[in-house]
């Protein structure tokens, strides 16, 4: 199946945590991009980083191979290093026996991402990734907004 690729970049941003907050993501396909973002009015960092993704897969419109880039190594790690398969098997709870935090957001994103082919791929938050950054501005200009 020759699917359309997809390049993503997403951050998510909290003034307080908890406290408003924003997220921001970038789309890119065939040097087309779109930027999407929101905010809440009292949430985490954690909270905004799954929604970004969420919502960023959530804007595709047909079955995709997407690369996924995130500073969040929570993320990214539940993912590549096997997490989130032994939050399942344990019935969402953690190596300490703890339930997992933001349960109801890792469930969507798992939705999220039954239609697509996901890569995962981690960068240096607030680094030289002109994306990433960019995707900072966008979640940090929405936290803003749902502040004022």
């Amino acid at each position: 199946m020759n699917q359309p690729k997809v390049i993503v970049y997403t951050d998510g941003a909290c003034s307080g945590n908890p406290g408003p907050g924003g997220w921001g993501a970038i789309l890119i396909h065939n040097k087309r991009e779109k930027s999407i973002s929101g905010s809440e009015a009292h949430t985490t960092n954690n909270r905004m980083e799954l929604t970004a993704i969420i919502e960023a897969l959530n804007a595709l419109k047909k079955p995709c191979q997407v690369a996924i880039h995130s500073d969040s190594a929570l993320i990214i790690n539940a993912f590549t290093d096997g997490w989130i398969d032994n939050w399942l098997r344990r019935g969402w709870k953690k190596a300490d026996k703890k339930p997992v935090e933001n349960r109801d957001l890792w469930e969507r994103l798992l939705t999220a991402m039954k239609p697509h082919r996901v890569e995962w791929v981690k960068v240096k938050g607030h680094s030289d990734n002109e994306y990433n950054n960019r995707a900072d501005r966008l979640a940090v200009e929405a936290a803003k907004k749902v502040r004022s």
